[in-house]
């Protein structure tokens, strides 16, 4: 308890103060942006919108072409709604594009760097500026508190490749802010996660972080093994679709509420679920987010369209429309919690998981997947993968409640969509293999027509 105090009130101020970080700064803005009415939070997102148009109009040499090449002028948009006249920018536009994004009042090696993993078929490499970084952060903070966490509370985090401090300032931030145990999502066994436990009890962490499918898989080994003293105050998961049977799984392993989050290496965070768990709050005050159907026009309130986002942050490398190669649901109803923050009503997955029909029809491969483990006793996980048009994989893991009936049942429910013109192979696998940054993928489809 002290050393949260110490954390909380000394050691993250001091350290801003020392760095010269406008982070706590930012977020102490955030606490106070997330009460305002909508129509104040449209003034505010307009605004940085046309401070990052104007810049990029400018500075970036690749929208200055876009816009040349459109007609389209930065002081055009009066409205969020003009921001519809710049095309979309897709994955494949920044990897042909590279360093052309970039402003060129920024050298790209002091930059902040990132890559994205690739899953999707294309692997980018992305810059911020420091100020970028800071109010990223910040808001993480504004979202970490929804779930129960708070500044200096310590952390169990279930993350693949774990950072291992080397510096001093490392191993000091390590200590004094980070205050992280992890159990590494790319060693996860009985023997890995009963030494988490243990470390659990020693250091007694007050929140947890991680992968939404890996949480599932520990919450699952605490029930298994009856360990019920991990009280947590509040669990994030993230970085992957998050199940409901999963949810309810890990709830009732540590008698806890899960804050599902939903954001991305390029723009940080997208939205997240507050304390009432009703949808997930839009980070206004950093993005705009946009829900565009197959002809990149707006969809409905309640209909799933794919998710294009601009950041309002990012002035060193600018995406403007960008498509995330997400598929979500927007709402137009209010929080009962207060916020002005509008809602993501649900996620249905990545554009490259949903499985194609051979009436060219498509599903959400997420969806049929829980569809299929809640339907059908037996299952402990599975995995679609689509290589052709008329043929699916299906990889599963075997059940407690597994009988030679479970297949038949399996095969059943799978042609109910599929119809019988496909070919569904089943294999039985031992378990679903983990992506290179520990996630796990449940639906792939790699037919591209």
């Amino acid at each position: 308890m002290m050393m949260g105090a110490l954390s909380k009130y000394i050691f993250y101020p001091a350290w801003d103060l020392k760095d010269g970080s406008q982070r706590l700064l930012e977020w102490r803005q955030l606490e106070k942006q997330q009460w305002w009415t909508q129509d104040k939070l449209n003034h505010l997102q307009l605004n940085r919108l046309n401070a990052l148009l104007t810049y990029a109009e400018k500075h970036s040499p690749y929208y200055r072409d876009l816009f040349k090449q459109h007609g389209v002028k930065a002081a055009d948009i009066k409205t969020l709604k003009d921001i519809e006249r710049i095309p979309v920018t897709t994955k494949q536009a920044i990897r042909n594009g590279g360093d052309r994004f970039i402003s060129d009042e920024f050298v790209r090696t002091q930059l902040v760097s990132a890559k994205t993993g690739g899953s999707t078929g294309v692997s980018l490499n992305l810059y911020f500026d420091e100020s970028c970084q800071e109010k990223r952060n910040a808001a993480q903070l504004m979202a970490d508190r929804w779930s129960g966490w708070d500044l200096g509370m310590k952390r169990a985090s279930v993350w693949g490749n774990p950072p291992v401090p080397g510096s001093v300032k490392q191993k000091l931030r390590h200590n004094l802010l980070d205050r992280t145990i992890y159990l590494d999502t790319m060693d996860l066994n009985d023997r890995s996660m009963g030494a988490f436990v243990s470390r659990w009890r020693k250091e007694k962490p007050g929140a947890v972080f991680g992968h939404a499918h890996s949480i599932y898989i520990f919450a699952k080994y605490l029930l298994q093994e009856n360990i019920t003293d991990l009280r947590p105050q509040g669990i994030v998961a993230t970085s992957m679709m998050l199940l409901e049977h999963e949810r309810k799984t890990i709830e009732k392993a540590f008698d806890c509420n899960v804050t599902n989050r939903y954001g991305c290496e390029e723009v940080g965070l997208i939205a997240c679920e507050c304390e009432r768990h009703s949808g997930m709050h839009i980070n206004v005050p950093h993005v705009y987010v946009e829900f565009l159907d197959g002809n990149n026009n707006p969809v409905a309130p309640g209909e799933p369209g794919k998710i294009v986002v601009t950041d309002l942050n990012n002035f060193a490398m600018p995406l403007i429309r960008y498509r995330v190669e997400d598929v979500g649901v927007y709402s137009e109803r209010t929080c009962e919690c207060g916020r002005g923050f509008p809602l993501v009503e649900k996620l249905e997955g990545r554009v490259a998981d949903f499985l194609r029909l051979p009436d060219g029809g498509q599903v959400a491969g997420i969806s049929l997947v829980e569809r299929t483990l809640t339907k059908v006793p037996g299952i402990e996980q599975m995995q679609l993968i689509q290589e052709q048009i008329d043929e699916v994989a299906i990889n599963r893991v075997r059940g407690p409640e597994y009988t030679d009936a479970t297949d038949e049942e399996l095969e059943k429910s799978m042609r109910e969509v599929f119809g019988e013109d496909v070919a569904l192979t089943i294999n039985d696998v031992k378990e679903i293999p983990q992506e290179a940054s520990g996630k796990y993928r449940f639906s792939i489809c790699r037919v591209t027509q």
